[in-house]
């Protein structure tokens, strides 16, 4: 049964639901129902000078609309998607419409059964993180059942199983798995009243996928394993402002198209420690990964299929130039290292100045493991690989990203932000091709506030590089009048090789539960990420209209 073809099923059903909990629980517990709709527009126009082709459609839109019904002892969910005409960047794969995402879970005292699609991530999500995140078009839920049972105070029990979505469809493969997690200070009353606080957990997954036709030469193919089987283990110390989290994840031998089909294991550890008290904030992480793909089909390519994932302890860059080279997390194998400090200097000092002054230095550096030693084979099949001492490097630098912040204010009204940011992106090891670019990048975001209802915030950003195209220069201005309207203006002009602008009017309109915006203009061609997982986007220029509505 197809997606489109269980919308009057499902319909009946959360309407059949609601009935139910009406009746039943009706002058005993409130029934809430909620919901959003998502959509957003694209009428496009072609343009040869930015790259933006022509389009078969007059409008493109990705459409989305949530709802859910839920009471004391079940809730249903329920979510129909629109993407008959998708945006780009979207490809055909994503077209279609229907109710992809159906749930209905019972709860009770201690215990949670949930049928249908759903989310789930164990630890940090190296061995099973599901999610959406619509601007990069996953939604890799499992279809399926999960259980979570928590018997007694401090231990939880987790177990799951089903397929995993894929587009329109789920792959074959079918995902199960289960998570404990220990809150030792629960049991120990000197713990609590000194604020200590420690978890332990533990996680397995295992994969249990079908042979697939993968030939060597024309008269051999590969024998495959059915089932691969991955590991986690981690503790969580927390005591007054300090958190130290370690966790390590191990992988059965899993040949897959992005590992070139060896036999090799996957391992990934971490080490992530902060500290943070009252005007101070400290995190250091570190994190060593190797041959981590665990996808759900193992011939996939791109975003989709994937069952685990590696977060890329680099800056997720809100600024629109420093985010122009960001980082894709390297699943054959990286070191990663991230340090993040901030400080406020207080008011009515040397430094603080009459309101305050708020700094921030965040590096982060990511570089190859080392993938030449012991028993590395070039490109043979059927064997491991290669060979990976554990604490040493690779030939190859992927990329560091050095920032200082500082947000002061200087008058009652008027605050700034400035920032810098030094920057080396490995372009041909994250994009296949373009060698490194270096740059530095220059950014002053100020905002100003007339009276109570208007307020001006205007941004200028300079990136220098002498590579790739060369440099760039951002301006933005945005003025707000509470409580309906905001206007931004923008233009990101590339003052180097291409001399190209991309500017963006936009007028935006809220009331009550609703928002919708209305703009034209262009977009730069390039990868948009978040965690590290990254879609490349093509240019485009157009009308955009773009509504949200919660209930």
């Amino acid at each position: 049964m197809t997606y489109k073809h269980r919308l009057p099923i499902l319909t009946c059903a959360l309407l059949l639901a609601f009935n139910t909990f009406a009746q039943g629980e009706q002058g005993k517990d409130k029934i809430v129902v909620t919901g959003s709709i998502q959509s957003d527009v694209l009428i496009p126009q072609e343009d040869e000078d930015i790259g933006a082709g022509k389009s078969d459609d007059w409008a493109l839109t990705n459409t989305y609309a949530d709802v859910a019904v839920m009471s004391k002892y079940v809730d249903a969910k329920a979510r129909l998607e629109y993407l008959q005409h998708p945006l780009p960047g979207f490809d055909n794969d994503f077209k279609g419409w229907g109710v992809p995402f159906f749930q209905v879970k019972g709860k009770l005292k201690n215990l949670e059964v949930t049928a249908g699609s759903f989310y789930e991530q164990f630890g940090s999500g190296f061995i099973l993180r599901t999610y959406e995140e619509r601007s990069l078009g996953i939604d890799n839920h499992l279809l399926g059942g999960r259980i979570v049972y928590r018997p007694f105070d401090g231990v939880q029990l987790k177990a799951i199983t089903g397929e995993q979505r894929r587009y329109w469809s789920h792959n074959d493969s079918w995902i199960s798995g289960g998570d404990i997690e220990l809150n030792i200070d629960e049991w120990s009353k000197p713990m609590q009243e000194s604020g200590t606080r420690l978890l332990l957990g533990a996680s397995m997954v295992n994969k249990h996928e079908k042979q697939e036709v993968i030939m060597v030469d024309p008269s051999h193919r590969l024998n495959l394993p059915e089932y691969v089987n991955a590991f986690d283990v981690r503790a969580n110390f927390q005591k007054n402002g300090l958190n130290i989290l370690a966790e390590y994840a191990q992988k059965t031998q899993d040949p897959s198209f992005d590992n070139n089909y060896i036999y090799r294991k996957g391992y990934v550890a971490m080490l992530s420690t902060s500290y943070s008290q009252k005007g101070m904030s400290i995190l250091a992480q570190a994190k060593r990964s190797d041959n981590m793909s665990f996808r759900s089909r193992r011939s996939e390519i791109g975003t989709s299929s994937f069952i685990n994932h590696l977060p890329a302890f680099t800056m997720d860059h809100t600024y629109a130039l420093a985010a122009l080279y960001p980082y894709a997390t390297q699943p054959d194998g990286e070191w990663a290292y991230q340090i993040n400090m901030g400080y406020n200097f207080k008011r009515k000092t040397a430094l603080g100045g009459k309101y305050g002054m708020l700094v921030k230095v965040n590096f982060s550096y990511v570089h190859s493991i080392d993938n030449h030693g012991g028993n590395y084979i070039e490109n043979e099949y059927n064997s491991n690989g290669y060979g990976s001492a554990f604490w040493k490097w690779g030939d190859n630098k992927f990329y560091h990203d050095l920032n200082v912040q500082v947000e002061r204010k200087l008058t009652k009204d008027f605050k700034l932000n400035l920032m810098y940011m030094n920057q080396y992106y490995n372009m041909t090891m994250i994009e296949g091709g373009g060698g490194d670019v270096r740059s530095n990048i220059f950014i002053a975001d100020g905002k100003y506030q007339f009276n109570r209802k208007a307020t001006l915030r205007g941004e200028m950003q300079y990136l220098a590089t002498k590579d790739d195209e060369g440099d760039w220069l951002y301006g933005l201005l945005e003025l707000s009048l509470v409580p309906h309207w905001m206007i931004t203006v923008s233009d990101m002009y590339n003052s180097g090789e291409t001399k190209k602008h991309y500017y963006q009017g936009l007028v935006t309109y809220n009331t009550g539960a609703h928002r919708i915006q209305v703009g034209y203009g262009r977009t730069r061609a390039g990868y948009n990420c978040s965690g590290g997982v990254c879609r490349y986007m093509p240019a485009t220029k157009g009308f955009t209209i773009s509504y949200n509505y919660n209930f």
